[in-house]
């Protein structure tokens, strides 16, 4: 055998023996390291949602007994004026709370006005944003429809109005020289439930049906506006004339700039039916 014959099988025969003491060799001991996956193989971590958190109906339940008690026990021993305000020969806090509320279910009608125009005028989306804004539409429509009842039913318990039941109710029932006013304020009450319940209904009136409900609102706006200037106790002060200005310059410039803004808008070309194919070009 040649001298590079017998050099090239020597090198064969030491790389076989390499090979197999490598593979008798026993893997090295675990050290406890965690073996990190490339990202790319890595699974994604799951976020489990947020576990709502609820508060128990016992706790409800014991803060209802406790305000109910302080109502009627606790709050009239203290402070002896709510007791005489309230059930004393000339009460005044139903009259007060009748004001009160009127003033905070105008300002909420005006923010859910604010709000509608804002939207339909894409103006929500600089300020507040499109959701924030139909939240807000909603929420305070729904909370101004439940202060404009408290404002009529409260009026139950004072005995210098004496109204009753049926004179809040029926619409121009009221009598007395503010009935014309009166009886607008009753039926924009009528008015703001109808609107009300058209965001429960949506899907069904439809697209059509919900803008010729909510082209209601203008008119809800315009009967609680007189209605609160004609007939409301606190006209004359310097405050409310502030209110009656901000709130009425402020619905209408809205409107005009949603009208203009709507005329101004380019049309869309029309798109070509089956019957109308493509012009050449």
């Amino acid at each position: 055998m040649s001298d590079p014959k017998a050099a090239r099988l020597a090198a064969i025969r030491a790389a076989n023996a390499q090979k197999q003491a490598a593979a008798a060799t026993p893997p090295p001991p675990a050290t406890g390291e965690t073996i990190q996956l490339p990202a790319a193989v890595a699974a994604p971590a799951v976020e489990s949602p947020p576990t709502p958190v609820g508060v128990p109906y016992g706790v409800l339940a014991m803060a209802g007994v406790i305000g109910a008690f302080l109502a009627a026990f606790a709050i009239p021993s203290l402070l002896p004026g709510i007791s005489a305000s309230l059930a004393g020969s000339e009460p005044k806090a139903y009259w007060y709370l009748s004001r009160s509320t009127a003033l905070v279910a105008y300002a909420l009608l005006w923010l859910s006005m604010v709000m509608g125009l804002m939207m339909t005028s894409k103006m929500s989306r600089i300020w507040p944003g499109g959701p924030v804004a139909f939240a807000l539409h909603q929420q305070a429509s729904l909370l101004g429809l439940s202060f404009g009842l408290f404002h009529a039913l409260i009026l139950l318990g004072d005995r210098y109005a004496n109204y009753t039941l049926a004179q809040i109710l029926v619409p121009f029932a009221s009598g007395g020289a503010d009935r014309l006013w009166v009886g607008l304020g009753q039926v924009s009450l009528y008015l703001m439930g109808i609107v009300g319940l058209s965001f429960y209904v949506r899907p069904l009136i439809g697209r059509q049906g919900w803008r010729v409900l909510h082209i209601i609102s203008f008119v809800i706006f315009g009967l609680v506006f007189f209605h609160g200037v004609q007939s409301g106790t606190d006209t004359s002060s310097l405050w409310a004339q502030g209110l009656y200005w901000l709130s009425g310059g402020s619905v209408l410039y809205l409107t005009l700039y949603r009208v203009f803004n709507s005329l101004n808008r380019p049309v869309s070309p029309a798109r070509p039916t089956a019957r109308e194919p493509l012009a050449e070009a």
